[in-house]
């Protein structure tokens, strides 16, 4: 509970570096104790930088101009970058206040230590970021952008190769981070063997309202008083032994661009530290299960794959979002522009359409529950004038990378899957926890370098 911890390091030499394929949470944590005890390790990612994600992310929302390698799901900090900065878990775990206390170290502010909700915000996150991996290469770690890993191979000894788009390298335990939008790399992962299963996910819209009005139905006559803070809820529904549910809620926040493959649309939420912008939103989500489809993981990301492709497609073909006002998706009609919330998807770059021809019938009947269930609970959430941007596809990774008591892969010696990607974490902090857990079964086996 005070933030420490107890690392017990091993005694087999290594002739190579760890290393920490992805940047995310999961990732950046794994590396971060690592250069700390002093095993050097290297960590890449396919994606780049956070200002030159910013870059490639502002002329995808003026131009439509999508970079597939680097964008808001892959490049320093993974999609948690892009996002409200949420640590909120479900988690009880006790390195939790160790991964909280490091995000201070690193220029969080202190009250994250003890707020029941706490939060960094978009702005500030990738400053962290930043600083973090600056001091992994400070320690001795290396930080490598733009390199995507294409396969590996594990040898006899156990130590492996891992071919990138930047050449072979050599490691002597490698950690799988890679997050939940790394399609072709888990592809690849099945085609080796590798046990990969499909788990349940959640498919939706992003929910926008004016942030006053989420303040007044929360507060009533008392919203606005700054010791209550931006008005946040959490909303959930299992009575048609399905589930819906809101998520990743970001007061004073936007819908952002979240494709990272072309043909594609797929939206997000974010906000910055001081939740202060016009609209707030959220994603209503709605449960997927393995028998809604063919039960196999190739089935679970083509179940999301195909619902972007429509989303795209139906929208105009140029990463245009569709749209639906509340009132519209409970009258089963279409066409309303919006009035009083603007949409912020691509600064209002949006097309009314009909989310029934979108999704399949199971999901939009279910987010018709929701949303009457949830304004029972917040009266005015099913307003007529609120806005729904499509399609949210991105709340969790549909497969699990299967792995043993000793956190390997199956059939690997090691091969270390972990975070949110793998299937073991669903948000930034389980994420981190698992990354670090992770890395110190490495350090319990390895000696430091020399």
């Amino acid at each position: 509970k005070d933030g420490s911890l107890e690392i017990v390091r091993g005694k087999r030499k290594a002739n190579t570096p760890p290393l920490v394929v992805g940047m995310g949470p999961a990732g950046l944590f794994a590396a971060l104790i690592m250069a700390e005890e002093g095993y050097a390790p290297v960590i890449i990612d396919r994606g780049d930088t956070v200002s030159r994600r910013m870059e490639a992310y502002e002329k995808f929302v003026r131009f439509g101009i999508l970079d597939v390698e680097s964008n808001i799901q892959f490049g320093a900090g993974g999609a948690g970058t892009f996002s409200d900065g949420k640590l909120v878990t479900r988690i009880n775990d006790p390195l939790i206040s160790y991964i909280l206390k490091r995000f201070c170290d690193f220029g969080a502010p202190k009250e994250i230590l003890v707020s029941a909700k706490p939060h960094i915000g978009t702005d500030l996150l990738a400053k962290i970021v930043d600083n973090m991996l600056a001091y992994i290469e400070k320690k001795g770690g290396k930080v490598i952008y733009r390199c995507c890993m294409k396969d590996f191979r594990e040898h006899d000894d156990g130590s492996v190769t891992v071919m990138t788009t930047k050449g072979d390298m050599e490691c002597s335990a490698l950690i799988l981070a890679l997050g939940h939008s790394s399609r072709d790399t888990c592809f690849g992962m099945i085609k080796k063997g590798m046990s990969v299963t499909a788990k349940p996910f959640s498919v939706g819209v992003r929910i926008e309202h004016l942030r006053s009005d989420i303040d007044s139905f929360l507060y009533g006559e008392m919203a606005g008083h700054p010791k209550l803070g931006k008005g946040e809820y959490n909303l959930s529904d299992t009575t048609s032994g399905r589930g819906v549910y809101t998520f990743c809620m970001c007061p004073g926040g936007n819908v952002v661009a979240a494709a990272s493959e072309e043909g594609g649309v797929v939206v997000n939420g974010m906000s910055c530290y001081a939740r202060d912008g016009r609209n707030s939103n959220s994603a209503v989500a709605v449960t997927v299960r393995p028998d809604d489809f063919d039960g196999t993981p190739m089935g679970a990301i083509n179940f999301q794959r195909n619902i972007e492709r429509t989303a795209f497609r139906l929208a105009g073909g140029d990463y245009c979002a569709p749209m639906q006002t509340v009132g519209d998706f409970l009258d089963g009609k279409w066409g309303s522009e919006p009035t009083r919330i603007i949409p912020t998807y691509r600064d209002g770059y949006v097309k009314p359409l009909n989310m029934d021809d979108i999704f399949p019938g199971f999901i939009t009947s279910e987010l018709r529950h929701g949303l009457a269930s949830f304004d029972r609970k917040i009266k005015g959430f099913a307003s007529a004038d609120a806005v729904l941007t499509g399609v949210e596809t991105r709340t969790s990774s549909p497969v699990r990378v299967w792995r043993d008591d000793s956190l390997r892969a199956i059939g690997y010696k090691s091969v270390y899957p972990c975070g949110e990607g793998a299937g073991y974490a669903g948000g930034i902090t389980s994420a981190a926890v698992d990354g670090l857990r992770t890395a110190m079964r490495i350090i319990a086996e390895f000696a430091p370098q020399e």
